[in-house]
């Protein structure tokens, strides 16, 4: 068989890597889904046998089928293969069910590989082609929009220097895919990168195709779906796995891309070490307990030290690379004063002599043996009382015996300034003795590495409900103040008391700034922030910070998290009481003026639905930060956006940007979950991508250049009448989704039962429950399991009930300039609305009503089934109108062709899992709880959610 990426000429591939139009730049797209087609074909037929095959070719015909009639408007033919389709997949074993779930489910995994891996290729030709500086998003874009309007290199250092981005990792269920494979779709994906380094002989392509079979064929014989839930600990190592992955190899890359981008637009020479910090990391995982009992204490302890032991091990893994490659003798190149004095005093203190330290190894090469110091305290600072994980990651980093008593000799590394000194040491006799080139290839990325990662990798967040503080904190008072000793504390109060207790023995370690942040879900009074202060204290936690200089403790900020459309609207005025408290202020003091506040987006959108939860969202946000300057304080928001539009998603630059105007100080921190984390950061290529949209925008919502053009538009500045507008669009959409979501208790009958919400459980997705307690109430489901059942049925209702509605209405009321016009002015020029819009679109572009239809016939009662799909199916009619009507297009998506072709290209391959999903939903709820129908059911789930690149 000919090799099915050897191409008729090299040139030719050569033209499609740089095509920047047409047809031509996805032809490599289209060769590696095909080529990965044939051979996922090849391996079911070997595997699985003929009649599997036959049978995902006839389900995969029918659907196209299907849709072909739909769309010719045949709707009678498009029944006739529909109800055929059905009836094939009726007749199936469940266990046939499962391998052709798989089937489908593995089509797609290998498709998102493909089209992963054309983002990096398409990035790569951009960069060729020098356009890639005026992409919307890029750093380069971003300065020379802001010196064409005037601002200096000056200004746009200021500018750089307020940007801080904190990405936050979450262990929010909705990556379905194991860890192992997540590793086996990187295999491949790496090989088709090989692929694309052309050209490449003959025999290397067969070796690299049979690669891509084998790794297909191990896929095939893998679980993909979890046989038990994945710990805590299990999330935690996966949240490290993507440092490894990329984001160490990356930072270096994008720091050297700021520096580069100043010197093109403005001419600034500056060391990408000497760069401003614009970039730092948090996690929850292991610290995020509100409503999950397995984050003990204990596992937060153990979350820090994993996180303080993965990063350690790298720091050793880079010292060696540099004691193998800085190999400047003293011989050629004088070494300078200061190093020699340290490495001395660093010798002396092993109390041995030099040549007893370091034997015949490293004659005259000064650097090296001081690396191997440096390399030395590390390996000291893993020894640390209380830190054996670190200790054992690093066993297999051997030390020779004179090297050993270094290791004992010399003190741990006490902060992250005592090790940058080492490290600047070293490169400043580097800088004086012609090594400058030296300096920035080896030791520049490790310093703005231990800048970023500082000692402890990441800051872990604690999270704890409101209303558990409340019961404890009642609970430890009343037993230290009341009359009589009460009974034994609640096993929940313990836990509290011992988490604080945690906290403050992490912040007695060399990195008290690995905790510093306390959120506080569904936070709702001055009092809810005063318990966690009272609380820490309680457990030993020194709340306030603790000044500057090596080894400081920034305290422990309570963050309140308001959730709840009613909350985000009084979350100004709670927090003028806090801020305006005398007591209160001496913390905010001693964190430097800053305070943080999370606003919840997924919850707000359950509770409020799409349109009034961003406008909400949008107000909290402007009004907050009023209250701020009004009292005094920097005031930086964590924005809790999930990975779907539902849940407070979408393009990050776009969002970023449509903050509103002088309500951002430069500082933010975001919520990275689920499968977003595989998507943006699953290789160093969209890492680096990811990470400088998210700064750029930052840097193009602090500037607003478009503001300072005459000529600008889409400025972010809001008109008087376009927040009337939204005032009024709010109150209606609010109006329309309490009665027909909050207020209808059949809208969750028929959700639990139209959806296969409920088999979560069976899908193993995370360690944490779906709901908070056993209530069966909507506002006691978490919004993850709320968004992921609409999106497995196809109706996506969060990411857009309401909106067609509130349009409809406002439209019919005369406006002094017209309805129609004021809302088409606001998506030509306001962030906020545009980005609500499109947003609204995309999830529109993926409702499909006629599987919707069919996990509608789930529901029991027809009556009822009849009555909330008609209203679901109405609204959905009418937000189609409205997002046609605002954005002037005849169809949806028809501004985004890439998305809509994607959605056209997958739905015939999703269509066949959704038919099986059903069936095998039907036959567990007539009897049939069999664990071959579960895991189909799981397999369905993970294989829907592959398709349509989002579980929820």
């Amino acid at each position: 068989m000919a090799l099915l990426w050897n191409p008729e000429s090299w040139s030719q591939r050569l033209a499609e890597l740089e095509a920047q139009s047409g047809e031509l730049k996805e032809a490599p797209l289209r060769r590696d889904v095909r080529s990965l087609g044939m051979l996922l074909g090849e391996v079911l037929r070997e595997q699985a046998g003929e009649d599997l095959f036959d049978h995902v070719e006839a389900l995969r015909q029918g659907t196209i089928r299907r849709r072909d009639a739909e769309s010719r408007g045949q709707e009678e033919e498009a029944a006739r293969h529909a109800a055929k389709s059905l009836e094939l997949v009726h007749s199936l074993p469940a266990e046939r069910a499962i391998l052709l779930t798989r089937a489908f489910a593995f089509y797609f995994e290998l498709i998102n590989l493909a089209e992963t891996n054309h983002r990096k290729r398409r990035r790569k030709a951009l960069q060729l082609s020098g356009e890639a500086g005026r992409q919307r998003g890029s750093l380069a874009g971003t300065l020379s929009a802001m010196h064409r309007v005037g601002i200096d290199a000056e200004e746009a250092l200021d500018w750089l220097r307020r940007v801080l981005i904190v990405p936050v990792f979450t262990a929010h269920p909705t990556e379905v895919a194991r860890r192992t494979v997540m590793f086996k779709r990187r295999r491949i994906g790496e090989i088709l990168a090989t692929l694309d380094r052309i050209p490449v002989p003959e025999q290397d392509l067969a070796r690299l195709e049979e690669m891509v079979l084998a790794e297909i064929t191990s896929l095939w014989q893998t679980d993909e779906v979890r046989s038990r839930r994945p710990t805590v600990y299990d999330e935690i190592k996966m949240g490290l796995d993507y440092y490894d992955v990329s984001i160490f190899a990356t930072l270096p890359n994008l720091y050297r891309e700021i520096a580069e981008a100043l010197r093109a637009v403005y001419g600034i020479e500056m060391d990408a070490h000497m760069l401003p910090q614009v970039l730092s990391f948090g996690s929850w995982i292991g610290g995020d307990r509100d409503g999950n009992p397995f984050v003990t204490p204990e596992v937060t302890r153990d979350a820090v030290r994993l996180a303080r032991g993965h990063l350690l091990r790298f720091y050793v893994r880079q010292l060696d690379e540099i004691i193998d490659l800085l190999t400047t003798s003293a011989q050629q190149r004088p070494v300078s004063e200061a190093l020699l004095k340290k490495l001395y005093s660093y010798i002396v203190q092993a109390n041995l002599p030099e040549s007893k330290v370091f034997e015949e190894q490293y004659e005259f090469e000064y650097y090296r043996r001081f690396a191997v110091c440096v390399k030395a305290r590390v390996h000291r600072t893993m020894e640390r009382p209380g830190f054996a994980a670190a200790r054992q990651v690093t066993a297999s980093f051997a030390l020779s015996d004179g090297q050993d008593k270094l290791v004992q000799a010399l003190p741990a590394y006490r902060s992250i300034e005592d090790f940058l000194d080492d490290l600047e040491t070293l490169r400043a006799s580097l800088e004086e003795n012609r090594g400058v080139r030296i300096a920035r290839t080896l030791i520049d990325p490790l310093i703005l590495q231990v800048r970023t990662f500082g000692l402890h990798l990441h800051t872990l967040d604690i999270r704890q409900h409101a209303r558990v503080h409340a019961v404890a904190l009642k609970e430890a008072v009343g037993d230290t103040i009341g009359p009589a000793l009460t009974g034994a504390l609640s096993p929940e109060t313990s836990s509290v008391l011992e988490t604080f207790r945690v906290v403050a023995e992490v912040k007695q370690g060399c990195s008290p700034e690995a905790i510093r942040q306390y959120v506080i879900s569904g936070a709702a009074s001055v009092e809810d922030v005063l318990s966690v202060v009272r609380l820490a204290r309680l457990g030993g936690v020194r709340v306030e910070g603790s000044g500057q200089g090596p080894g400081k403790d920034p305290g422990l900020m309570p963050v309140p998290l308001f959730e709840s459309i009613d909350d985000l609207r009084r979350s100004p005025e709670i927090c003028r009481e806090l801020w305006s408290r005398e007591d209160y202020r001496k913390l905010i003091a001693s964190w430097d003026n800053w305070q943080e506040v999370m606003l919840g987006y997924s919850d707000s959108n359950k509770d409020g639905g799409m349109l009034t939860s961003t406008w909400e969202i949008f107000r909290a946000h402007r009004d907050l930060h009023v209250v701020a300057r009004e009292c005094g304080v920097k005031l930086r928001l964590f924005h809790g956006r999930g990975g779907t539009v539902g849940r407070g998603g979408g393009p990050t630059h776009r969002a970023i940007f449509a903050q509103p105007m002088d309500a951002f100080d430069g500082q933010l921190r975001i919520t990275e979950q689920g499968e977003v984390l595989n998507f943006k950061y699953a290789d160093e290529v969209l890492a680096e991508r990811n990470l400088e949209l998210m700064i750029a925008a930052s840097l193009d919502a602090l500037a607003r250049p478009n503001a300072r053009d005459p000529e600008g538009h889409f400025t972010g500045v809001l008109m008087p009448e376009w927040e009337a507008a939204l005032d009024e669009l709010s109150q209606i959409s609010f109006g329309f989704y309490r009665k027909h979501i909050l207020e209808d208790p059949d809208v969750v009958t028929y959700f639990e039962q139209s959806t296969p919400v409920g088999e979560l459980e069976h899908a193993k997705i995370g360690s944490r429950p779906a709901r908070r307690n056993s209530s069966p109430s909507l506002a006691d489901l978490r919004a993850i399991p709320w968004v992921f059942g609409w999106t497995q049925s196809r109706l996506l209702v969060p990411a857009w009930f309401g909106v067609g509605f509130a349009v409809e209405q406002f439209l019919a009321q005369p406006h002094p300039t017209g309805a129609l016009d004021l809302l088409h002015t606001m998506a030509r020029e306001f962030p906020l609305f545009i980005d609500l819009v499109r947003n609204v679109e995309m999830a529109l572009g993926k409702v499909d009503l006629a599987t919707a239809r069919l996990y509608s016939s789930l529901v029991e009662d027809s009556k009822l089934r009849e009555r909330i799909y008609d209203l679901f199916e109405a609204e959905f009619h009418r937000t189609v109108r409205a997002v046609l009507a605002i954005t002037r297009q005849t169809a949806l998506l028809e501004s985004n062709q890439m998305l809509a072709h994607s959605i056209r290209l997958r739905n015939p391959y999703v269509d066949p899992m959704h038919l099986i999903q059903v069936d095998m939903l039907r036959r567990k709820r007539a009897g049939e709880d069999t664990p071959e129908v579960n895991r189909a059911i799981a397999a369905t789930i993970s294989g829907i959610s592959a398709g349509l690149r989002n579980t929820g």
